[in-house]
């Protein structure tokens, strides 16, 4: 018979709804009677015992809110009953023991990736156009519609068809409604360059007129993205006058990988003759370069290669209990096969620092986390904010009501591993195991700096629908529960809901996530956010951003 709620940990004094419960159900659940006093759609929680005003409510085995006012026991978590609460955090000492996951069935076992010359490994093989400040961005934009369209890479053929069908349709007085063609996407089979995987632009508003501070942190993010294992190479577009200048740029990307050596072009626009020699030359080297990547192959490299950031958007209450926990499973097995894991989004990890801290290999790892943390949180209060404001009206519509039970859950992306390393924004990832990343919560902030750190993949869970990715780094897309994944079946790589459904079991999922990995890394697969050119990226001005 299929479980209809579930009590995350022991220590709980909440329990999950799984399907929508009517009001005045009696729910049984461990040989405990439950009546609800109201309705409890799936997703939410209600109260297992009556709780006094001020008494704290603990979830995941933490303490997540405190309620506002006297609850009852099957009464329903409400916005109104509950706010955010989360015990402090401080070093310890603690000796945290770790047994990884059987990982034998994936000995000798290869994903087929791209060899860089540091040894380093590309999941992907792909030409970057990046600038240095935002005056170039419609030159860019100019270029990337020339390449995209000639050369195989665009996506906007079948709505530029759409709209000529419903041009044509108007003209001739018919239907609009009738005009219906397919628009599925694909991946392009008419590219010229079959091992160049795509030409990705980062457009971006900064590199002048911001403070100097921004534009070093921009410098930075632009250096690690032509530095990624998964770009081949790059073309640079300068007007020549702003802060971030262009021998700064270089100076940063060979500080930061002195073997660096990938073919980089860069045209400066005050020092050209024309707006349309600049586009021409950048065009004409470009394409040069392409040749001679396109010579790049895939070879087979072994599975402690990977390395895969963990991120979770448009988070529902499922999320914490189905597709964050086979993820956090899925990293275990990397983490067990020598691989490496980033864990981001400070704003999400708030109400499980204590956990993380203790997983800390060292109280250097620990107490940089709780500097990142602490200063974060500082900037956030300052300005009249607070991490306990992270959660969107989406989230607390569905079931994560503060941000401490978000947290719990999304820290569960993490896995049960020890904490190896903590990497402030733009820092590279170098020890194998689990790395936290200081990134805000904010998808594309995040996953922008997970890519920057040296991610290679991006698992992404989603319990709403969440249409992002990354221009450098494939983007894999988990869903929390099956109806999101049958609604949204356009943009969901995986579908976790059947732990939900009683169907398969968190390791089960973890395996199968693993699995769509090695595919993914080898090329085996497209994931949906690089068939539809979900090229998101934002820079963080590390100014307060959830």
């Amino acid at each position: 018979m299929k479980n209809i709620v579930l009590k995350v940990n022991e220590k709980d004094n909440v329990i999950v709804a799984l399907t929508d419960l009517e009001q005045g159900k009696e729910v049984v659940y461990n040989g405990e009677t439950y009546h609800l006093l109201e309705k409890v759609p799936a997703k939410h929680k209600f109260y297992t015992h009556d709780i006094q005003t001020g008494g704290e409510v603990i979830m995941y085995g933490v303490l997540v809110g405190k309620v506002q006012c006297d609850v009852k026991k099957g009464s329903l978590m409400t916005t109104s009953n509950l706010k955010h609460a989360a015990d402090p955090y401080a070093y310890r000492g603690a000796t945290y023991s770790w047994s990884a996951p059987d990982v034998s069935t994936y000995k000798g076992r290869t994903f087929n990736g791209y060899v860089r010359n540091d040894g380093r490994v590309g999941t992907a093989n792909y030409w970057l156009f990046l600038p240095t400040v935002f005056c170039e961005n419609r030159n860019l934009d100019v270029i990337r519609e020339a390449l995209h369209n000639e050369l195989g890479y665009a996506v906007t053929d079948k709505y530029k068809q759409y709209t000529k069908m419903l041009k044509a349709a108007y003209e001739k007085g018919e239907s609009l409604s009738e005009v219906l063609p397919d628009l599925s996407a694909s991946p392009k089979e008419n590219r010229l360059f079959a091992n160049v995987d795509g030409i990705k632009f980062l457009n971006h508003q900064g590199g002048c007129g911001g403070t100097r501070q921004d534009s070093a942190t921009l410098e930075q993010l632009l250096a690690a993205y032509a530095d990624h294992p998964n770009v081949a190479g790059i073309t640079v577009l300068s007007l020549g006058c702003q802060h971030l200048q262009t021998d700064g740029f270089l100076g940063t990307i060979k500080k930061r990988n002195p073997l660096f050596e990938k073919p980089l072009f860069i045209f400066e626009q005050q020092g050209s003759t024309s707006e349309e020699d600049l586009v021409k030359e950048a065009i004409s080297a470009t394409f040069k370069g392409l040749i001679e990547i396109n010579k790049n192959q895939r070879t087979p490299v072994s599975l402690d290669h990977l390395t895969v950031g963990v991120k979770c958007g448009g988070s529902d209450g499922f999320s914490g209990i189905s597709a964050n926990p086979a993820v956090g499973y899925f990293a275990d097995l990397v983490v067990g096969l020598g691989g490496k894991i980033l864990l981001a989004e400070f704003p999400e990890l708030c109400g499980a620092e204590q956990e993380l801290i203790d997983r800390s290999v060292s109280k250097e790892t620990a107490e940089k986390f709780i500097r990142l943390m602490d200063t974060y949180s500082e900037e956030a209060v300052r300005v009249g904010s607070g991490f306990h404001m992270n959660p969107s009206p989406g989230n607390i519509k569905d079931g994560l009501i503060t941000d401490a039970i978000k947290s719990a859950g999304a820290c569960k992306k993490g896995g049960t591993s020890p904490v190896v390393d903590v990497l402030d924004y733009t820092e590279p990832v170098t020890k194998p195991g689990l790395s936290l990343v200081c990134t805000p919560g904010n998808d594309v902030e995040a996953t922008t700096g997970k890519a920057a750190s040296g991610a290679t993949l991006i698992m992404f869970t989603t319990g709403l629908g969440t249409p992002t990715g990354n221009p450098v780094c494939p983007t894999i897309k988990l869903a929390t529960n099956s109806t999101l994944a049958r609604r949204m079946k356009d943009i969901i790589d995986i579908d976790c809901g059947p732990i939900v459904e009683g169907e398969k079991t968190i390791q089960e999922m973890g395996e199968e996530i693993l699995e769509y990995c090695i595919k993914a890394a080898s090329g085996e697969v497209i994931p949906k956010s690089v068939q539809l050119n979900q090229d998101d990226f934002i820079p963080w001005k590390r100014g307060v951003s959830l």
